[in-house]
């Protein structure tokens, strides 16, 4: 018997990165799965891979009509939604000084409005299932400052703020809302050769000396999703091997 037995499940920016092993972890779980991305091709192919239980819908998180049709699309080919990932977003690594506003509401608009949005539009399905799990990913950097990272962390404190604000409004309708947390992942991007030494010399920063695998953040975000977390709301979840204890 799946962790995810019966729930329907849309994950933002599922076609591949850490959405997609989200994905892969909540089909094998039992979920039905929609893989919601702007990635027509990715999406689709991620979908085809994962079976019957899985379906991509074309989504643009900052555009309130694409919610719209995500929501009656996925009642219509799996029923209500009991959970939602906004996994997607983006990262603009520059200074204060070097930042456009066009960059700097860029990333609000995906990682800031786009969690605001799915919230918003995912409530009335949430309530007909008569239950809900809302994971909204934020990062360290929704809890601690950097250098060079303004948009990014301005964006990331706000889904925290955000997820706050929705887990005290939802919970009458027995609706949870988290926010996972993470360090630095393992992914491609940190395999590249050009940044292999500076993750490294990251790595020996960090308490237990090592980067995340991303099944160890795929973990947590199941275990939120699922009804092992059933009294858990409105919590920050942090997966970065200690790292903030020390700043």
């Amino acid at each position: 018997m799946g962790r995810l037995d019966g729930k329907v499940a849309v994950i933002t920016g599922g076609a591949g990165g850490m959405g997609k092993i989200h994905a892969k972890v909540f089909v094998e779980e039992g979920a039905k799965v929609i893989i919601a991305d702007l990635g027509v091709s990715k999406g689709k192919d991620t979908a085809e891979e994962l079976g019957d239980q899985a379906k991509f819908i074309e989504l643009d998180v900052t555009d309130e009509e694409s919610w719209t049709r995500l929501v009656e699309e996925t009642e219509k080919h799996f029923g209500p939604i009991n959970i939602l990932v906004n996994n997607a977003g983006i990262v603009v690594s520059k200074s204060i000084e070097e930042t456009s506003l066009e960059d700097f509401r860029k990333t609000t608009a995906i990682n800031q409005d786009g969690v605001f949005l799915g919230m918003k539009h995912v409530l009335e399905s949430m309530k007909k299932a008569e239950s809900g799990s809302i994971v909204n990913i934020s990062s360290i950097a929704g809890i601690v400052g950097s250098a060079n990272n303004s948009a990014y962390i301005a964006s990331k404190f706000a889904v925290r703020g955000l997820t706050k604000a929705a887990a005290v409004e939802f919970a009458p309708h027995n609706i949870r809302v988290n926010s996972v947390h993470p360090g630095t992942i393992r992914t491609p991007m940190t395999e590249q050769e050009d940044v292999k030494e500076l993750v490294q010399a990251m790595a020996q920063m960090i308490p237990m000396k090592r980067i995340a695998e991303p099944i160890e953040i795929t973990n947590l975000v199941l275990y939120l999703a699922s009804d092992e977390s059933s009294y858990s709301t409105g919590t920050e979840f942090i997966a970065d091997g200690g790292l903030i204890q020390q700043m």
